[in-house]
């Protein structure tokens, strides 16, 4: 008799521990197979200081063939998943489709960016929830330090130096902790010439920082930043962003060259696409984590309602800390449905929060005891220390280093602004030439943004109504429409860099950012997307492969995410030397001059 198949689709918080607890319960009494877009799992809660340079990127990302030796690792995304016939189908990273049967499938695909429909925040803003992410944000600040440094002009100066972060969950706020500490460290070391200083401003529409914790704990927190130098504008959002600055809520603009998209997150789309009950978007299951009518079909983490049993009637959150305890709660009753073990319900004990603010100040509140200052440092580090699953060695190394030695503020041009659009796709994969682009995901994952009050701007808020990716795009100085540009990515075929109107699969850019802790999770950006592609033209240009629909719960195919390597239905590439036509040439991340923008004005350096 065959070992019973078990299908694990993405390897977050839920994901990863589910895989690493079944393989230790199944004891190779099952065939067990992650599907997942990178080969590690993210340790989100440090990747602010992946982007402040205190650790370095393979800190934070823990190898899943290392940790998980009996599990078999399958690098791809879901597109559609067959419950009548039992079968995943999913794309490789190198454009490739398989399928993968199962007896046993665990939905723990996380969540992906929240992007609202305020203009111009799609063309001139970032992300955070990858390493792709971080790794750029930390390249262009630096290089707003560096230019702003070396500008002769007190405008230019203010504008490169002045960076705006929208959201004060988690996120949001150690971003902007940590990313004051580092630009004023660089400026400690190169004074600018007219002696201005970096200013970080830190937006959101709830009444106080940090709203989803503890009263005490977000004064906390806010003192620590206004300490800082961050200015801290509660009940004001972004209204609208441009190439040269961001209008607020409150009628004031902000000449800046950088935003910072920390909002939050809403769960994967995959799951709208199984026809099954949802609740805001997570698929409703029991307490014991299996979706009703499919006894096959668990789920976990951010795309799963669990309800709460401490709170009848409410849900767990969105968090990093209920993902983790979905994955071995979910582990436990896959094995008991296969005779292993015995089934059991998810029921947690709140263990308090922490927040990282960089240095040895922090916010926490372990089994509810509200701290503060060196001692909250030293509970949150130890914290973080103790959950990651791997590198806690050299995590710990680099913190004493950094303790003792100055951070290197230099860059490395590894990741170049079209490589992470801010959009609803994984986060986790940068674009890279010649990498084939799949079509979008199905629901909220067809090219549709969501239209939602900035009154909702806080991680794990869902929104209802939905405005068509197609719409002008009211951030142009023109009010004209974007007229199918992907975000600034390079004209194909045009002299000049003159936009390119009407080529196939030059879609406008989805939507999403975040700013909550949760399973799959987490923000950081700028504008100046137009300056950072610019090139010329590529030639060798692929035809476009056909993508067919099938029948059954898969995701839309239709192309309505930004054309990038990785999200279209393109071919393999041509060989040669020449990148695709649909991408920027791989070369540094500054560009040479000015260069033509979608709105026909030049723009100078990159941001």
């Amino acid at each position: 008799m065959s070992r019973p198949r078990i299908v694990i689709v993405g390897a977050g918080f839920a994901g990863y521990r589910t895989a690493r607890t079944l393989s230790r319960l199944t004891r190779h009494q099952a065939d067990i197979t992650l599907l997942n877009p990178t080969d590690y799992f993210l340790y989100l809660p440090l990747l602010p200081q992946v982007a402040a340079g205190i650790l370095e990127p393979r800190r934070v990302s823990v190898s899943l063939s290392g940790t998980l030796p009996h599990v078999r690792l399958v690098l791809g995304e879901a597109d559609g998943i067959d419950l009548d016939g039992h079968t995943v189908r999913y794309s490789g990273p190198e454009g490739e489709e398989g399928t993968l049967p199962f007896d046993r499938l665990v939905l723990a695909a996380g969540s992906v960016n929240k992007l609202l429909p305020v203009p111009g925040v799609a063309e001139h803003a970032h992300g955070f929830r990858g390493l792709p992410e971080a790794l750029y944000l930390r390249d262009h600040v630096t290089r707003q330090v560096e230019l702003a440094a070396a500008a002769k002009d007190r405008a230019e100066c203010a504008a490169r130096c002045t960076f705006v972060v929208v959201g004060a969950g988690y996120t949001g706020t150690e971003v902007a902790a940590h990313g004051a500490m580092y630009t004023d460290a660089q400026v400690r070391r190169h004074p600018m010439r007219t002696g201005m200083r970096p200013r970080w401003m830190l937006l959101d529409v709830a009444p106080r920082v940090l709203p989803e914790m503890d009263e005490r704990l977000s004064r906390t927190a806010e003192r620590v930043l206004r300490q800082r130098g961050v200015d801290v504008r509660m009940g004001t959002s972004v209204k609208e962003a441009t190439h040269d600055g961001v209008l607020l809520t409150d009628g004031s603009t902000v000449d800046t060259r950088t935003l910072v998209w920390c909002v939050g997150v809403r769960p994967d789309p995959l799951v709208e696409s199984l026809g099954l009950p949802l609740e805001r978007g997570r698929l409703l299951v029991d307490s014991h984590l299996r979706v009703p009518g499919r006894p096959e079909v668990f789920a976990c983490g951010d795309v799963a309602a669990v309800p709460d049993l401490n709170q009848p009637g409410q849900y767990t959150p969105m968090t990093a800390q209920h993902a983790w305890r979905h994955g071995k709660v979910c582990a436990q009753n896959v094995a008991a449905s296969l005779g292993v073990g015995r089934r059991r319900a998810y029921r947690h004990r709140d263990m308090g929060f922490v927040v990282d603010l960089g240095g040895a100040k922090a916010a926490a509140n372990p089994l509810g005891l509200p701290m503060s200052g060196p001692a909250a440092g030293a509970v949150t580090r130890g914290y973080h220390l103790a959950a990651m699953p791997g590198n806690r060695v050299r995590v710990a190394a680099d913190w004493l280093l950094d303790a003792v030695l100055p951070r290197q503020a230099v860059q490395l041009g590894l990741v170049r602004s079209w490589s992470v659009p801010l959009e609803s796709a994984s986060p986790e994969v940068a674009r890279v030439p010649g990498r084939p682009e799949r079509a979008r995901r199905a629901g909220t994952g067809t090219g549709e943004r969501d239209a939602v009050d900035p009154g909702a701007e806080r991680a794990g808020e869902e929104r209802s109504e939905e405005q068509p990716a197609g719409s002008p795009s009211q951030g142009r100085p023109s009010g004209e429409p974007a007229k199918n540009q992907p975000g600034g990515e390079p004209a194909r075929n045009q002299p000049g860099g003159e936009p390119a109107k009407n080529q196939p699969h030059a879609e406008p850019r989805e939507e999403q950012p975040h700013g909550s802790r949760s399973g799959s999770t987490r923000a950081s950006g700028t504008p100046r997307r137009a300056a950072e592609t610019a090139g010329p033209p590529a030639r060798g240009a692929r035809k476009p492969r056909k993508t067919s629909g099938t029948s059954g719960a898969t995701r839309s195919a239709t192309p309505a995410a930004p054309s990038g390597p990785n999200r279209s239905a393109h071919g393999p590439a041509d060989p040669g030397p020449e990148p695709p036509a649909d991408q920027p040439p791989p070369g540094p991340d500054i560009a040479p001059g000015p260069v033509k923008r979608t709105d026909g004005r030049a723009a100078e350096g990159d941001s």
